[in-house]
Parts: structure tokens; C-alpha cells; sequence
């Protein structure tokens, strides 16, 4: 199902896009033509890398284990998890393999997707224990997904389905209805995630398929796209790789987190935490990272203050991902309406960073955002991973749930005096 957008987004970022539908090809800087086929179906060999500079040269993404841990390796890790007081933690399902985002049906399934595996899982409760079923097979990258009216929606690359009557269908979902496909096929950065608003529709974020580079008009956004009609609108662009957003509560309001590029150093630039404040916001990529760094290629003669700033820099390659306003009743009073964000950690640095819950506090506007660790204990050494926090749900007592998917877990955090 084709939409309006295709027709519109031209228009539209002919106004609030800097750059071309082209790559530029000004002196010392690549390009590519994205009218071509290949672009979309083999993307450029170097868009992982980019401009790497020498000092990075060598890192690359570490792989976690095929077979997740196990169960007494969960075990051991829970007790090296630090929390603050009152809150504990322990392993809430095992075997959940490269487990991303989670979404609860409305008979308590926790439906979950997959990185790398083309699996979506569903999580039920039988006789005091949880079952996770596979319950679909063999898609490209389904890492984004969501419940409503009945309904289960994986987003996969370039195809949002709809798979109705889904908690009385585990054995059998059957096709699925594709409700929107208006996406390129490209897998690098092509991995999404839902973000459902109060009408239904859904905030879906485009990556472009390298690390640095001037994006076509098709990606490097977000866009909101309504899934009874297929409709889609343009709703933020200079966005480089964002998985993970919330609609906040109190205003309605589009929060995201975006994993900046890679290649420039250890320290340099810093991951963000951002809000949509008005339609049609550029929030920097290529041309400005971090909010006050000019990118040393692609900055082009453009001030980082021509671009919508972050709420909160969250530091070098923390990888943040799924977040979640809290709004239950379980936790403190003071944790009420803040945001806690599942970083992923870090690939491109010398000593990782991040593989933690971050909590951010903040006012309505993104004024006065102040960020603290809240579960911490995933790192041992300079790379030594334990696990990888990739995304947060919560539960209807007000626990959380962590999707980790180097573990293969999904965790739950609770609170008592």
C-alpha cells in the first residue's frame, strides 16, 4: 500500500531539508545517487564505516553469544547489577534470542521482536512459569513492533504488518496484511521501531544507510504514519539513527533518542536524547552533531545553531535505544513521568561506555534535563560485555521490563520500601 507520502515528502523537503535528493558532490566528499536501484538494494560498501580516522581504525561491533546465557549465567549476572535502594532486579525470561522491542497484548502476552534473526516471540504465563513461543520465522529484520485494537504490528525494513485477532493466533498468525510499505529496502540502518500515539498511528524512524554522508529525502526522519489508512507524515528530519522513542504523557509531545556517528574518536560526538517540539524540525545530521559540533566534512559552511539542539547529550557512543516514560504507580513518586532509556553500549570507542538503564528527569518543554545512572552492572573490564539493555517496557503493576539482546533475556525491575 503506497501512500500520499511519497508524493509530499519532495515538497516538503524542498522547504525544511538542507541538503539534495542527490549525495553532494562537492570537492572531498563521496557520492551517491540514490535515484539508482543499487543504492536501495546493495547500499555503498563503505557505509559502515564512513570517515573513519586513524586512531578508530580496527574497532568493530562485538558479537554476543549465538545461544544467549544461560540460566545460571543470568543468575550470576543479576547479583552484579547495582540499582538504587529498594529496587530489585531478576531475569523475567530466558532463551528470548536478540531480544529488542516489547509490547504487551491486551490478555498479558509480551510480544517481542528480534536483531539479525528475522524472529518475533511471544511470552506467556503457564502453570506459574513463562513460555516463549516463536511465533514468526524467516523475516529480515523485525525489531520494531506494537499492540493495539487486537492487533500485532511488526515492522519489517520496508513492510509494516498487521497481524489481527494475534494473542488467540500464536500457533498460526497466518500472512499478515502489509498496511504500509512506503520504505526503502536497505537493512543498514533500516531496523525501526513503533512508537503509538493516542490516535493510533505510529512514529517511525528512517536511518540512513551509512554512517556519515547527505542523505536523500527518503530517510534520515521520522515520520508518523497511520496504519487504518496507510497515510504518512513527514514529522522530523537531520536524523541519523534513532530506536527508540515515547510520546510523553504530559504533552503529547514525540521524545526519541538518536545514536550519533562513528569514526571522528573515543569521546567525540556525544549520543542524544531529543523532542519534537514543532513539525518539520531538523535536528542536525550531517551538517551538526551533539548539538554544537560542525561535522569536519559535512558540516558545509552550516551553523549547528540552525538546528533544533537535543534535550540532553548522553554521552559517546552509549548506543541509546528503546525508552519509556514511566507512569506507574510502583516506583516513588518522584520517578513519575521520567524517562528511562535502555543504552545499548558501545562499539566504536577503546573502552566501552553505556550498557545500562539511564533515568532522565525533565520538564514538559525539555527544560532542566538532568540525567543519572539507574541500573548499571552490564560492563566488566574495558570490553567485556555481560549483557546489552536494548529496550523498556512497563508492566501493569509498574514494574519495567529490559529487553537485553546479547543475553537473550528480558529482565524485570520492581520497587518495595
Amino acid at each position: 500500500m503506497k501512500s500520499v507520502f511519497r508524493r509530499s515528502v519532495v515538497a516538503c523537503a524542498a522547504i525544511l531539508a538542507i541538503g539534495t535528493i542527490h549525495q553532494a558532490s562537492a570537492q572531498g566528499l563521496k557520492k551517491y545517487d540514490s535515484d539508482k536501484k543499487d543504492f536501495w538494494t546493495n547500499p555503498p560498501p563503505d557505509w559502515f564505516l564512513g570517515d573513519e580516522t586513524e586512531a578508530q581504525k580496527g574497532l568493530a561491533p562485538p558479537s554476543g553469544p549465538p545461544t544467549g546465557a544461560s540460566d545460571a549465567e543470568l543468575a550470576a549476572m543479576m547479583k552484579k547489577i547495582k540499582l538504587p535502594p529498594g529496587f530489585k532486579i531478576e531475569v523475567y525470561a530466558s532463551g528470548v534470542l536478540a531480544a529488542r522491542q516489547m509490547a504487551w497484548g491486551d490478555n498479558g502476552t509480551l510480544f517481542v521482536g528480534s536483531f539479525g534473526l528475522g524472529n518475533v516471540y511471544a511470552i506467556t504465563d503457564k502453570d506459574g512459569k513463562k513460555q516463549v513461543k516463536t511465533i514468526l520465522k524467516g523475516l529480515k529484520m523485525p525489531t520494531g513492533l506494537a499492540f493495539q485494537n487486537g492487533a500485532l504490528y511488526v515492522i519489517d525494513i520496508d513492510k509494516l504488518i498487521r497481524y489481527d485477532n494475534a494473542e488467540a493466533n500464536l500457533d498460526n498468525l497466518g500472512q499478515g496484511k502489509v498496511v504500509y510499505d512506503d520504505m526503502p529496502s536497505y537493512v543498514a540502518h533500516g531496523w525501526k521501531y513503533l512508537a503509538p500515539d493516542k490516535d493510533g498511528w505510529f512514529y517511525v524512524p528512517f536511518g540512513p544507510p551509512f554512517n556519515i554522508g547527505l542523505p536523500p529525502t527518503s530517510v534520515s526522519q521520522i515520520r508518523r504514519v497511520d496504519p487504518k489508512t496507510g497515510n504518512a507524515e513527514l514529522v522530523a528530519l537531520g536524523v541519523r539513527n534513532s530506536v527508540g522513542g515515547d510520546v510523553d504523557p504530559r504533552t503529547g509531545k514525540y521524545w526519541f533518542t538518536e545514536n550519533a556517528r562513528d569514526w571522528i574518536s573515543d569521546d567525540m560526538p556525544s549520543d542524544k536524547l531529543n523532542m519534537i517540539s514543532k513539525m518539520g524540525e531538523h535536528f542536525g545530521y550531517p551538517y551538526c552533531h551533539q548539538g554544537d559540533m560542525p561535522d569536519p566534512k559535512f558540516a558545509m559552511g552550516h551553523k549547528c545553531s540552525e538546528f533544533t539542539p537535543p534535550v540532553l547529550n548522553l554521552g559517546a557512543h552509549v548506543a541509546p535505544l528503546g525508552m519509556k516514560f514511566y507512569t506507574g504507580d510502583q516506583f516513588p513518586a518522584e520517578y513519575k513521568n521520567n524517562i528511562f532509556i535502555a543504552e545499548h553500549g558501545s562499539w566504536n570507542r577503546h573502552k566501552y561506555q553505556g550498557a545500562l538503564i539511564k533515568r532522565v528527569i525533565a520538564d514538559p518543554d525539555g527544560k532542566n534535563a538532568k540525567q543519572e545512572d539507574f541500573a548499571t552492572g552490564w560492563i566488566e573490564g574495558d570490553q567485556g560485555y555481560l549483557g546489552r539493555p536494548a529496550d523498556i517496557v512497563l508492566a501493569k503493576d509498574g514494574s519495567m521490563l529490559v529487553a537485553d539482546d546479547w543475553a537473550g533475556a528480558i529482565y524485570r525491575i520492581s520497587y518495595s520500601k
